[in-house]
């Protein structure tokens, strides 16, 4: 059955959203200033293998740049008990580690799919009964770090097709739209005041994610 998310699905807005290839799309609606992320309610393990996506400014020696990124880099991350219950690490705190950067990202990505098995999507049509996006949202802060997950395009080919686009413009959320413009672009204007309002924002562009690809590559961005 298809549900509706728990907190309030994306809405349309007059704006625009800047993809390589399509320039400015006109859009329609209006928008929510985005909710920001309670804390999670029930103990879970805590996970320490995790890539978060994060604004260029926040870059350190350890993070990583996407493909064809030029304002998000993936940070190198675990969970903690305290606000803001996600971290990213320190120098010391990684050394400690004794893997390199491209190492911890490969367990990062084992540990995305593997939470994905986990998790369910919600599905949020339109008037007209087609679906409009998948979305995994919830209090954890590691759903932006689905983003790396390799099973992603998999888990989303019969219902989206062999691409997809993916935002997360903040930690506790994971958009999952087919590959068209006109698709996401609507919900452009929601997006960027969910990235603009959240403190811990995650990233502003658009990753496009294909089958068989070994990490989603960035082909737009939805702020102006």
């Amino acid at each position: 059955m298809i549900s509706q998310p728990p907190s309030r699905p994306l809405t349309r807005w007059a704006f625009a959203i800047r993809c390589l290839g399509v320039g400015w799309l006109a859009l329609a609606t209006c928008s929510a200033p985005a909710q920001t992320p309670a804390a999670p309610a029930t103990a879970t393990k805590a996970e320490v293998f995790l890539l978060l996506p994060e604004p260029l400014v926040m870059r350190s020696a350890r993070s990583l740049k996407p493909g064809g990124a030029s304002q998000t880099i993936f940070s190198p991350a675990k969970e903690v008990t305290t606000s803001p219950f996600l971290t990213t690490y320190s120098a010391e705190e990684f050394a400690a580690i004794g893997i390199s950067a491209e190492t911890f990202a490969d367990r990062a990505r084992s540990v995305a799919d593997g939470l994905l098995r986990t998790l369910q999507p919600d599905w949020v049509r339109g008037d007209n009964g087609k679906v409009l996006y998948a979305v995994y949202r919830g209090e954890r802060p590691i759903y932006a770090s689905l983003l790396v997950a390799p099973s992603l395009p998999t888990l989303f080919e019969a219902a989206f097709g062999p691409e997809i686009w993916v935002v997360a413009p903040d930690r506790n959320a994971l958009y999952v739209f087919p590959a068209k413009a006109e698709a996401l672009s609507d919900f452009a204007a929601d997006l960027q005041a969910r990235y603009n309002s959240d403190p811990y924002a995650a990233s502003s562009e658009v990753f496009s994610w294909k089958k068989g690809q070994r990490e989603p590559k960035v082909i737009g961005s939805f702020v102006d």
